[in-house]
């Protein structure tokens, strides 16, 4: 199975892609418009602040061509928050795919943010894609964060509920970092890839 990870000028890439490896993909990262429409699955990684990553997306001449795919789609933290409408680090707009605005978590003398580490996740939707995630533990490292909403499969919590796995159509994303939350950071990678495609 062919993947894209689409360059959104993040870190971490290596991490993603050795990932995909151990399941048996064949992840390319890139940033042409031609692979990225060809492949059979997509991933939108991201690490970093959401006005430059939607800069660097821009530059390569990639917003219509992410917002336009029919194939999965699966966002990773930040590239989960870049489906989103906006967001409020940088007020930036972001590609518009799911409605909603990002909003900075709440910082507490008890509750740090960045909220970085591990955190369980409540099933809100029944999916393909989370009927085995439900309770599990996956690493997160982020200071903005979607609302629930209708779009959200999972939630989990830091001082308030926010979406932990959101899709909308064929479009997906995860909060946390898979790459990074062993096996069961595996169990939903390997979901995504077996997606039936729509």
């Amino acid at each position: 199975m062919s993947v894209a990870v689409v360059n959104s000028g993040g870190a971490n890439i290596a991490s993603v892609l050795h990932a995909l490896r151990r399941l048996g993909a064949e992840p390319v990262f890139t940033a042409s418009a031609n692979a990225i429409r060809a492949a059979d699955r997509v991933i939108l990684p991201g690490v970093g602040a959401a006005g430059r990553a939607m800069e660097v997306l821009a530059g390569h001449g990639l917003v219509d061509t992410l917002r336009s795919l029919q194939q999965p789609v699966l966002g990773i933290c930040l590239g989960m928050q870049l489906l989103f409408d906006s967001s409020e680090e940088d007020d930036a707009g972001l590609l518009g795919i799911i409605p909603g605005r990002l909003e900075r978590l709440r910082e507490t003398e008890s509750l740090r943010v960045p909220h970085m580490g591990w955190n369980s996740l409540m099933q809100k939707k029944a999916d393909r894609l989370t009927a085995n995630l439900n309770g599990q533990w996956f690493y997160f490292v982020h200071s903005f964060a979607a609302p629930v909403s209708e779009w959200s499969l999972s939630t989990s919590f830091h001082g308030s509920e926010f979406s932990a796995i959101v899709r909308k159509d064929n479009f997906y994303g995860a909060q946390f970092h898979p790459e990074r939350s062993a096996g069961a950071g595996a169990e939903l990678l390997r979901g995504f890839l077996e997606t039936p495609t729509p």
